[in-house]
């Protein structure tokens, strides 16, 4: 029996930016207006990244707008948000992250069971030429594709 997964936004940019080494699901801290903003999936990504903070894992720049019937206690589209996970994981990303040239990115937002739930990955920066190659590679899989459909 399989779970059902609601798929709110994923980070494209992300993965053509970045070699991802490692993944793990969090659940969100969030607000009552932020959970309805997220059910209308108005959320963006795109600039995101995860830090730790005070020994607590937290999403910045994830922008969240204002949900549309909210008054006057509506959220901050940008405030930081706090990631639920075990001490043990923190302190082992956190020292991942701080290795030269790794950083942790948020990958997909998604409803799992009801509960808002963030993939985050250990993300290594890919050079130009890293960028380069996917992209011809991924060019001449889709020719590939469309040379075996005609015959």
């Amino acid at each position: 029996m399989s779970e059902a997964v609601k798929i709110i936004a994923s980070n494209r940019k992300a993965r053509h930016e970045y070699h991802i080494d490692e993944k793990l699901e969090a659940g969100l801290v969030l607000t009552g207006t932020e959970v309805k903003s997220l059910r209308e999936g108005r959320v963006n990504l795109q600039d995101a990244y995860c830090t730790v903070a005070e020994g607590e894992m937290v999403m910045v720049n994830c922008h969240i707008s204002p949900y549309s019937h909210g008054n006057l206690s509506n959220h901050d589209p940008l405030r930081p948000r706090k990631l639920l996970m075990r001490r043990r994981e923190i302190d082992r990303w956190r020292k991942a992250a701080e290795q030269k040239g790794y950083t942790i990115v948020p990958l997909k937002l998604y409803f799992r069971r009801g509960y808002a739930k963030v993939e985050i990955g250990l993300a290594r920066g890919k050079k130009l030429y890293d960028k380069r190659a996917d992209l011809s590679e991924r060019e001449t899989k889709r020719r590939l594709d469309r040379a075996m459909r005609q015959y």
